[in-house]
């Protein structure tokens, strides 16, 4: 059912991590790198020696690039390829996304090739170094949670504020941020899809002897990420464009608090390790507190448009909790850039730049002209419960693309695998 091996963090020693990661827009988790794996030597007497030549070749190339990826991949500036093949983030997804429809081959039909290799990866958020495991499930879900992190890294060297043309304040361009949203719904599709469609495919006693990078509940905090982090976007917009209504802003930063909330009950309980994994906690965390600060925000300015005493008396309320969450969510932040490895906040912009100006500002002026106007008794001190939306933003639909037709044709043709095997 699949061999496993884990390799305690201190005995081998080849795990790196940065000792400052620079500005986090979004957080990445680390990546995990594969490592290299002999296909001769496991599948020599089942393949035709072109189909396991590819195999090896297209995995080969992944861990070359993910090597070279995986130091430089929080850095701030913008990757550029170089002339002599060096790895940018869009050709090392390329490389999977090329990898992948042969690698399901070895699935194909419940194949017991599937068995046979021994794919080992590096881990980043548990206690254990590596993770090898003689499963061809557990390298298609390695390759799906690397796809999502190089989105989820594309996605924060695009929402890093850029000076701007005209000198003023850094900012990030309307352009980068339509895009952002695009990019973060594709990685909730491919974390959406290891869940839903990659974890049923192994044992239970297996699932919970995956490394805590690939537990479900990471795979779904992670999602549920990316989708805080679009709907954050589409609030900042919102918060520029004169049409859009109290009440839509309201909905968005309600929708953000819902995502935020989940994904940190996904990864409350999970044994993360210090470094990537502990940051990882506090990230969803800040995020989380930031989230309430603002919903509360713009529920306490709706409310305040009421007529009536008990209205504005819940206004204050809402308007005060959002102060408290704002205050909280700096506080947060200042802890997950502390930790290891360290981080910075770029300059603020967006929904927190607004904020961040208003909250303080608009909570100071409410509750003084309320409290002149009522009694202290009539002004209810428990924040007013928040109103609760669904999610309109979804995970992107993907799904497993299709084996490539050289398994079958091989097959086909006589070649060394039998039907059975294939």
């Amino acid at each position: 059912m699949g061999c496993l091996v884990s390799t305690p963090q201190d005995s081998v020693g080849n795990r790196k991590r940065p000792g400052s990661i620079g500005d986090v827009s979004v957080y990445v988790p680390g990546l995990r790198i594969p490592k290299p794996v002999d296909f001769s030597l496991s599948l020599g007497d089942h393949l035709p020696k072109n189909l396991m030549e590819r195999l090896s070749a297209l995995r080969t190339r992944i861990v070359v690039m993910a090597g070279q990826e995986a130091p430089t991949v929080s850095r701030t500036r913008r990757k550029s390829a170089t002339q002599h093949g060096g790895s940018t983030l869009a050709d090392l997804h390329q490389a999977l996304q090329d990898y992948l429809p042969v690698l399901l081959g070895l699935v194909k039909d419940g194949s017991q090739l599937q068995h046979n290799v021994q794919f080992v990866w590096m881990n980043q958020e548990d206690e254990a170094e590596e993770t090898a495991i003689s499963n061809a499930w557990y390298e298609v879900l390695s390759v799906l949670h690397l796809m999502a992190m190089l989105s989820l890294s594309q996605a924060n060297l695009l929402l890093l504020p850029r000076t701007s043309a005209d000198g003023y304040q850094p900012k990030v361009s309307e352009e980068n941020r339509r895009a952002s949203v695009d990019i973060f719904l594709k990685a909730a599709g491919y974390l959406d899809c290891a869940v839903r469609h990659v974890l049923p495919q192994f044992p239970t006693s297996l699932r919970e002897d995956l490394p805590v990078d690939l537990a479900e509940g990471v795979l779904r905090a992670l999602c549920l990420q990316a989708l805080g982090q679009g709907v954050d976007i589409q609030l900042g917009m919102a918060i520029d464009s004169a049409k859009a209504t109290l009440a839509v802003k309201r909905r968005l930063a309600c929708e953000m608090v819902k995502c935020w909330q989940q994904a940190q009950d996904n990864i409350m309980n999970l044994p993360l390790a210090n470094g990537w994994g502990g940051k990882h906690r506090l990230f969803i965390k800040w995020k989380y507190v930031e989230a309430k600060a603002a919903a509360y925000y713009y529920h306490g300015l709706i409310l305040d448009e009421g007529n009536t005493e008990k209205s504005h008396g819940m206004a204050v309320a809402a308007l005060q909790a959002a102060d408290e969450y704002f205050k909280e969510s700096k506080r947060s932040c200042e802890a997950f850039n502390a930790a290891s490895p360290l981080s910075r906040n770029p300059p603020l912009w967006g929904t927190m730049k607004y904020l961040s100006e208003k909250i303080p500002k608009d909570t100071s002026s409410k509750v003084r002209i309320n409290r002149d106007l009522y009694s202290h008794e009539k002004i209810m001190e428990t924040a007013p419960t928040l109103p609760d939306f669904s999610l309109a933003l979804k995970p992107d639909e993907f799904q497993l693309p299709p084996v490539v037709p050289s398994w079958n044709e091989e097959n086909d043709g006589g070649g060394q695998a039998s039907s059975n095997q294939l």
